[in-house]
């Protein structure tokens, strides 16, 4: 999709000459620059413009009380940050980079990292040493290629015992070793006796340069007389369109009868592979709305509906399930496209959701760069600062926005890490519950009580907790 911003306010500033915005002026410091950038990016194009006084388009009555704002801020991330919306509730998603290589990269789904995601917590009665678990090794990767489990227990790192001072530092090397860890309960209910205990086990782990395959796994589970596609989809990355059609494909030609979407750990992506998803899932809504972005009160020429499709690039024939119902897993890590994917198919066909509550987030992102037209085309070469704010928020064919709160599931549970299972195993408990339910059983009173304290769950790339369109020079 093409974005075309009105530049208006970009161009013309109280009647200003466009000279004294241009980045490549030779009489601006490269700070300066920069920092003009970032202020006009934000001034054409952030959804919550009009809640910040500083970018309103008569904000400034002359070059040199511009220049003199811009430049009253110690460096451009902290520009940035002061035109932000609400940080902590609203806005809790734009941000900036001063290298948008890295941040294309970790967009498609690339990044350096060693294939293990942990969850973190504080270690029975004690209010500052920490212990983790892996809560999920990624394939081919240096993580595969070990002992390493999901539910795995470490507490010492490089023989350090971790802390909630040191966890960020020791976690940042590209290499480092973890010294595993049993948990024992005592075989009692409370947890005032727990305790972790060393083993003498070390694994040790390195960063490497990897793309990350979304789809985590894939599988035909056979349901009493029907069968169940199971798919655990870990980010909407359309690099992989073409592999998740295969998927389809796969249960297409198995004529599979239900469908169990997981979405656990997918916290967001493409609105295009979205709304492909979505087409897969269905088939019987073509050229109908799944899902329609809204821009800022200056942009609104900008609304664009994404419709559900039967094709992929006007070439690639999507194979499509025509289903009136999909099961979703969610936790408190889905958000933005996955979200999105909920509140647009409920419109449609019954969406039964189980898990947790998810994230609350319905607004979308580009990667905006220091150019004429905010695109990749001819964008300035003496830095590599780029902006992903929050630029349009989606609804669904009713103009509904997903809750703030986040997407409340008709069956609650929560993922605990003392009973992980096996991804895509029909008896890991979540799975096992929905399966329960598709057979219309009593649904199985799983225990969702964790006594663990959590504190942090890394992320191996924490960029993908984004929903974003794809710019003009990427479509």
């Amino acid at each position: 999709m093409k974005i075309k911003f009105k530049y208006i306010s970009m161009i013309v500033l109280v009647g200003f000459s466009f000279s004294c915005f241009n980045d490549n002026d030779d009489d601006i410091a490269s700070d300066t620059s920069i920092k003009n950038f970032v202020w006009n990016s934000m001034n054409a194009t952030y959804l919550y413009k009009s809640e910040i006084n500083n970018l309103s388009n008569d904000r400034f009555g002359t070059n040199n009380e511009y220049l003199e704002f811009i430049d009253s801020f110690e460096d451009p991330e902290s520009l940035f940050e002061a035109l932000i919306y609400d940080r902590q509730i609203v806005d809790r998603f734009s941000l900036i980079s001063n290298n948008y290589y890295q941040l294309e990269q970790q967009l498609s789904g690339l990044s350096r990292i060693n294939g293990a995601e942990y969850n973190f917590y504080l270690v029975p009665g004690s209010s500052s040493n920490v212990f983790g678990i892996v809560r999920l090794i990624l394939p081919n990767t240096n993580a595969s290629n070990t002992n390493l489990l999901r539910g795995s227990i470490f507490n010492k790192i490089n023989g350090v015992q971790i802390t909630t001072n040191n966890l960020s530092s020791l976690l940042k090397n590209d290499s480092y070793s973890l010294n595993m860890a049993i948990y024992n309960d005592n075989d009692t209910d409370t947890t005032s006796d727990d305790e972790i205990i060393d083993s003498n086990e070390i694994i040790s782990l390195t960063k490497e340069e990897y793309n990350e395959n979304p789809i985590y796994s894939h599988t035909v589970i056979n349901v009493g007389p029907e069968k169940a596609g199971y798919l655990m989809y870990n980010g909407f990355v359309n690099e992989y369109n073409e592999e998740l059609n295969q998927v389809f494909g796969e249960f297409k030609s198995q004529n599979i009868d239900h469908l169990i979407l997981d979405l656990r750990y997918n916290s967001g992506g493409s609105i295009q592979t979205a709304t492909l998803l979505g087409s897969m899932i269905t088939g019987q809504f073509n050229n109908q709305i799944f899902t329609t972005l809204k821009y800022n009160d200056e942009l609104q020429s900008n609304n664009v509906n994404y419709n559900f499709t039967n094709n992929y690039n006007n070439e690639l024939i999507i194979n499509n399930l025509n289903l009136n119902k999909v099961y979703i897993i969610t936790s408190n890590r889905s958000a933005s496209a996955s979200e999105m994917m909920i509140n647009s198919l409920k419109c449609y066909i019954d969406v039964s959701q189980i898990g947790d509550e998810t994230v609350g987030k319905s607004q979308a992102s580009t990667i905006l760069y220091d150019s004429p037209n905010l695109s990749r085309n001819n964008v300035n070469s003496s830095h590599t600062y780029a902006i992903l704010p929050l630029i349009a928020i989606t609804v669904n064919k009713n103009d509904e926005e997903v809750p703030s709160s986040g997407i409340v599931p008709e069956i609650s549970i929560i993922e605990n890490p003392k009973e992980y299972g096996i991804i895509g195993d029909s008896f890991e408990p979540i799975l096992e519950l929905v399966l329960a339910e598709i057979q219309g059983f009593n649904r199985i009173p799983i225990s969702s009580n964790n006594s663990y304290n959590l504190i942090y769950e890394d992320d191996t790339n924490s960029i993908k907790n984004l929903m974003y369109v794809k710019s003009a020079s990427n479509k």
